[in-house]
């Protein structure tokens, strides 16, 4: 497609009814599906007894386990395989750099906490680059003092490995590496330094994981004053959401993305998510699988991204709650619009008052490649009890032990006993959500600090 039909493409897309929006889907959704069909094994077989005048909901849907168990048989480039892909992201200097010159190559492990490798290829990263330009400010007098003071932009998330923030703000930097308007600041550094950093580049944008900022903000030494906080990776609660605007004194917003969908939904200045239809279809459905209608809270969603060619994402399960609104909303857009659950992992506390957000030690856990899955539990003021799903449980367990003493030891938390479970990882048995990081005695009562 390239970078400028797809700026046009997704500057048309804003100005579409609902009903145009809806065709350009399913046309969409056509060259996809044949694409799939003509190229990898995978959905041969799996679209096998589907015709070819079929709907949405004749696809059967798949999941990260299924795509990921079948990577060799998924990808449409018969070149590619798991272990190609392995071997390049052995080397850490390949992160923001394409595969075969190709694609770009993600890690994630999401909320289901099953890892996943995600391709990109040109189309897709062109696409992500064009609503990012077009739809990222809920605001238009947000943007315009953005380009004002230099479009100066701090992202604070993990700095290292494969991961979607870290890697596309390599790939930029290294398509323009004169140019210095976007930095990655490691969420896992000491506090001093990040606040360090973050003083002298003086972003006119900040993101990050909202845990994270929220900590970040109840540091005095932090002297910033961006034009607007943008959240992501987590659910921006509303008590976080003033938190950070009465920090800023900016406008604070979120959006929701995942790295196999991309840029699912995005807030308008009413603070809805409108979600991205020119370039994904969103279902909210139940437990079986059977969508529940507009304005009724899903227990999972199946997405499909309309955008990569290379690893189709077609009615792909993710493990979010979220509502679709199908009501007009007064900002003018056409699009439907989603309220989400989102992540739910717990920030920690311990008694000298110190505070850890989740997202660091989620990151520190997933670095580990030994470990397969993963679950922290805080059972008391400094005893933490880590649950392993691994084929080197010992070895896993002795290298997690050892990083999480070190990064707790630096961020003044002394003393703390880790002990391996028995048990495997496992979701809350009400909700059926599952958390990397919580608190609690045991599974079904939190405990809590005071």
């Amino acid at each position: 497609m390239g970078l400028i039909r797809a700026m046009f493409q997704t500057y048309r897309g804003n100005k579409l009814s609902g009903e145009k929006l809806a065709r350009l889907q399913r046309d969409r959704l056509k060259k996809l599906v044949d694409h799939a069909r003509k190229n990898s094994p995978f959905y041969q077989s799996l679209y096998g007894r589907v015709g070819e005048d079929f709907r949405l909901t004749d696809l059967p849907p798949v999941t990260k386990p299924q795509l990921m168990e079948n990577f060799d048989r998924v990808v449409t480039d018969r070149h590619v395989t798991m272990e190609a892909v392995a071997a390049f992201c052995a080397d850490l200097d390949h992160v923001g750099r394409m595969l075969d010159g190709k694609y770009l190559v993600f890690r994630t492990s999401g909320s289901t906490g099953h890892p996943a490798v995600v391709l990109y290829d040109k189309q897709c990263i062109d696409v992500s680059s064009a609503i990012a330009a077009l739809r990222t400010f809920a605001r238009r007098e947000d943007y315009k003092a953005f380009m004002r003071h230099g479009k100066k932009t701090a992202g604070v998330f993990a700095d290292h490995g494969f991961y979607l923030a870290c890697g596309m703000s390599r790939y930029l930097q290294l398509k323009m590496p004169g140019r210095r308007t976007k930095i990655t600041v490691d969420v896992n550094a000491p506090e001093e330094e990040i606040i360090r950093e973050l003083n002298g580049f003086q972003p006119a944008m900040l993101s990050g994981y909202p845990s994270n900022l929220a900590l970040l903000a109840e540091y005095d030494e932090l002297a910033i004053r961006p034009d607007v906080v943008i959240t992501g990776g987590e659910l921006l609660t509303d008590a976080v959401r003033k938190k950070l605007s009465d920090r800023f004194g900016c406008h604070v917003q979120t959006h929701y993305s995942c790295t196999e969908a991309g840029e699912i939904a995005c807030e308008c200045r009413e603070g809805h998510l409108h979600i991205n239809e020119d370039w994904v279809i969103v279902e909210p459905v139940d437990a079986n699988g059977q969508s529940v209608g507009p304005g009724v809270l899903s227990d999972k969603a199946l997405v499909t991204n309309l955008t990569n060619f290379i690893q189709p994402f077609i009615r792909y399960e993710l493990t979010d709650r979220i509502v679709v609104h199908h009501e007009k909303c007064a900002c003018g857009r056409h699009s439907s619009w989603l309220e989400i659950e989102g992540r739910t992992d717990d920030t920690l506390s311990f008694e000298n008052g110190v505070k850890i957000a989740p997202m660091s030690l989620y990151r520190i856990l997933e670095e580990i490649k030994p470990i397969r899955r993963f679950q922290l539990i805080q059972t008391g003021a400094a005893q933490m009890e880590l649950r392993l799903v691994s084929d080197q449980r010992k070895a896993a367990f002795e290298e997690a032990r050892n990083r999480l003493l070190s990064f707790f030891l630096s961020k003044g938390v002394k003393d703390v006993q880790i002990t391996l479970s028995d048990q495997p990882p496992q979701a809350d048995p009400v909700s059926g959500k599952y958390k990397h990081i919580f608190r609690g005695m045991d599974h079904d009562r939190q405990w809590n600090t005071g």
